[in-house]
């Protein structure tokens, strides 16, 4: 019924009509996985705008040391940058600092010593934050935290409260409750604590051992003896992995290794030019160990002038340790420092010393008692030296042997 040349016809009209459903139905597949992937999109945008709808961005910012005793071991804040509230283009961007003081404050000094000075919470634009530490040659490393839209929420809302007056100020302790573990606690109580059970120095290391670094990298000996003379065996206490992180370094460093991610981004602000410490020759060891040796030279001159002179140095030197050793004791039981506690170093400066200052030229018995129980006491305590429950700084041994010295003199080659 068809003849050859219409069935060729009829063929190539089926193989047109099944190429154009064959591509029909491809196009409609391609068309549906497009779909299919903006979908997916626009629903993980939603999702995240879900989480997070703060338009709050929280970083803990990490400074560097400075070369003032104060700003030794560093410094953290808080920065928060809100993108809901901008001002000319910029978003505002606050710093929230917890180490404030006020040098004018009535018994500035007073209270200082004594460990009732008040430390308050401010907040200043972020880039004058950071203007006044660049002009310091103080680096700032920023981690911007990984928290949730509330979270942000409820730090924002603390922090702002916290700048109410009547909220502003705490009593401040170095060790325990400074400018770094208030922003800790901070998060321990709107995140959560894992940060702080990971230790991020080695088992068995003390507060003093800690603080130790920092004196020693900036070549701080001075201020290092000091330190061990104020502070007494609460210091050499072992740290906890949450107490390690009273320092910033030790804080940012928690962070970062925490077992799960507690910061996106890590960074450096700017650079500074981090100057090497030149160690100086003039140290408490070598200064101290001159006068030893200066002093023991000097007493074995037998013209007057000498002899004179190594009577008012012993005066002097006997009237100042007993000063010191009344001062270590109103830091113990007068102060609320709680780390001035237990201050074995009153082992070799005894209070007494300062009424004794005035009787060193002496020939009466009990001033010879006096100096040959001191004698015999003070070589006891350096033979103890290094197995006390408390580190004593190195550097004291030569002022110890020189009391001995001098004490010893006083009772076996002075005229009775």
């Amino acid at each position: 019924m068809f003849s050859p040349g219409n069935n060729r016809d009829w063929r190539r009209l089926w193989y047109k009509f099944l190429y154009i459903r064959i591509n029909n139905f491809t196009m409609k597949k391609s068309f549906c996985r497009i779909l299919l992937f903006i979908n997916f999109s626009l629903l993980t945008i939603h999702y995240s705008f879900a989480q997070d709808s703060s338009h709050l961005q929280i970083s803990l910012l990490t400074c560097t040391p400075g070369e003032e005793l104060y700003s030794t071991f560093g410094h953290s804040a808080y920065r928060i940058v809100d993108s809901s509230v901008s001002f000319n283009d910029t978003y505002r961007d606050i710093v929230y600092n917890y180490g404030t003081f006020n040098f004018d404050d009535d018994g500035f000094y007073l209270k200082f010593v004594r460990g009732k000075l008040l430390y308050y919470i401010s907040a200043e634009n972020f880039e004058d934050f950071k203007y006044n530490y660049q002009t310091s040659n103080r680096g700032i490393t920023e981690q911007v935290l990984n928290l949730t839209g509330p979270e942000k929420i409820n730090i924002q809302r603390f922090l702002n409260n916290n700048l109410r007056e009547e909220n502003k100020y705490y009593k401040y302790d170095f060790f325990l409750d400074n400018c770094t573990t208030r922003l800790r606690d901070i998060l321990k109580k709107n995140h959560d604590s894992s940060f702080t059970i990971k230790p991020v120095m080695p088992a068995g290391t003390t507060f003093r051992q800690a603080i130790y670094q920092y004196l020693d990298r900036g070549d701080k000996q001075w201020s290092k003896l000091g330190i061990d003379i104020l502070l007494g065996q609460p210091c050499d206490g072992v740290m906890t992995a949450e107490q390690m992180q009273f320092l910033p370094d030790n804080l940012m460093i928690s962070l970062d290794s925490a077992n799960h991610p507690l910061t996106l981004s890590h960074k450096s602000l700017y650079t500074f030019n981090e100057e090497q410490n030149r160690h100086s020759i003039f140290n408490p060891l070598v200064i101290l160990s001159l006068l030893l040796v200066a002093i023991a030279g000097i007493s074995l001159l037998k013209n007057k002038f000498a002899q004179k002179f190594i009577q008012g140095f012993d005066g002097i030197l006997f009237f100042c340790t007993g000063l010191l050793g009344i001062i270590l004791l109103l830091m113990w039981f007068g102060t609320d420092h709680s780390m001035t506690k237990n201050n074995f170093n009153l082992l070799w400066a005894w209070p007494m010393h300062i009424v004794i200052a005035f009787f060193v030229n002496s020939n009466k018995s009990w001033v010879k008692r006096y100096f040959a129980i001191s004698s015999v006491a003070l070589v006891m305590v350096l033979l103890a030296w290094f197995f006390l429950r408390q580190h004593l700084n190195v550097s004291l041994i030569p002022f110890v042997l020189l009391l001995i010295h001098r004490s010893a003199t006083k009772v076996f080659f002075e005229d009775k």
